[in-house]
């Protein structure tokens, strides 16, 4: 099989060199940043590893032909040489998606007619819209490129989510934002406002060593030899990522003062199969659950849509009280969309990073260094 296939990691943007610090640790050398993601090449094999172990890439796309055409019908020619029987059974179900940019061919509809006819005539492929693999067409200056999409539904849905709190982050962006805070695996992690227990889930799930995609499946394995996802194990050339510690060891927790979004959460940790303590309290209770200093993680209400910014102002002041007072010894790690109240908190925060698309919002990762 192919073993120099260019396989593209789609991310938020803003997380970009995160991701690519991940995947220099899941084993792919010298990858190729770029607004929006990440370049490392590799076999199919690389694809299902990526697709399995990455906590950061929201989908993994492959790229598969990539030529120049100025009309309609060299498009449709060019389209058709592309080995599609290699790739897809006879009677897979795809959808097509395509996009013009400065380029002769503008008409996106007709570009993906043409290609969907290549599909069905070539490859007797099924179309429909609703189909979870995606043929992805990109026509940019009369250049085209032709990628499948190998993930299927995002990678930030695990598939052992069943509650959902109001505004949360996507799991990818909440790992990503773990890597950059310096979580080890290792430290304890404590967030103060979990709502549905996204930081705590995840840190758990690094601290034991566990994919993230395990509980999944994934588009690719619908292709005509499809390569083995591995499991949860990592088989394969690529070493799976380890934590320095045994499962039985609590190192995440949770609070919140919403009773329903700590069960919510307590039911979320026991379908992901992760050791953490949810606990209900008000924030003038916190206290740190560890005699070994780590990682706050927080996500609070921006006020944008949940909240009343001028009231946040005191939510905030409160928490950066209580980390300052009790946490001594401890990093802080806090996502907003608001710099004010960042700074209504006054812990002392590095310069803060670049701003990260999020829901129709920019929020910037504020971080400190020891408390």
């Amino acid at each position: 099989m192919d073993r120099n296939l260019e396989i593209y990691l789609v991310c938020v943007p803003g997380l970009e060199d995160m991701l690519a610090a991940e995947v220099r640790e899941l084993g792919f050398e010298a990858p190729m940043v770029s607004p929006g993601g990440v370049t490392v090449t590799g076999g199919w094999e690389a694809v299902a590893h990526l697709n399995m172990w990455s906590r950061g890439a929201t989908r993994v796309l492959v790229r598969i032909a990539a030529f120049r055409a100025m009309h309609l019908a060299q498009l449709d020619k060019r389209a058709r040489k592309i080995d599609w029987t290699a790739l897809l059974a006879p009677g897979t179900t795809v959808r097509v998606e395509a996009t013009c940019r400065k380029s002769r061919i503008y008409h996106a509809g007709a570009a993906k007619q043409r290609l969907e006819r290549a599909l069905t005539d070539v490859a007797g492929a099924k179309l429909s819209d609703d189909a979870a693999l995606s043929i992805k067409l990109r026509i940019d200056d009369d250049m085209c490129t032709v990628s499948v999409d190998t993930s299927g539904e995002p990678l930030h849905k695990r598939g052992h989510k069943s509650f959902v709190g109001k505004a949360p982050l996507r799991e990818t962006m909440a790992a990503l934002m773990l890597r950059r805070c310096g979580y080890d695996g290792v430290e304890p992690v404590v967030d103060p406002m979990c709502g549905s227990g996204t930081f705590p889930i995840e840190a758990a799930e690094i601290a034991q060593g566990l994919a993230p995609g395990r509980d999944r499946i994934f588009a690719y394995q619908s292709f005509a030899n499809a390569p083995d996802p591995g499991g949860a194990t990592g088989r394969g050339p690529f070493v799976a990522p380890t934590a320095e510690q045994t499962p039985e060891t609590v190192r995440a927790f949770g609070r919140d003062r919403d009773a329903g979004a700590i069960r919510g959460a307590t039911e979320n940790a026991k379908r992901a199969g992760v050791l953490c303590d949810f606990q209900q309290g008000p924030l003038s209770d916190l206290a740190p659950p560890s005699q070994t200093p780590g990682l706050v993680m927080v996500n609070p209400p921006y006020g944008a849509r949940i909240g009343n910014r001028k009231l946040l102002f005191g939510l905030y002041g409160s928490l950066g009280q209580a980390l300052t007072e009790r946490f001594q010894g401890w990093r802080v790690g806090l996502v907003t969309s608001d710099a004010g109240l960042a700074k209504a908190t006054n812990l002392p925060f590095l310069d803060p990073d670049p701003p990260i698309a999020h829901g129709g919002l920019k929020v910037t990762l504020w971080r400190t260094g020891d408390l």
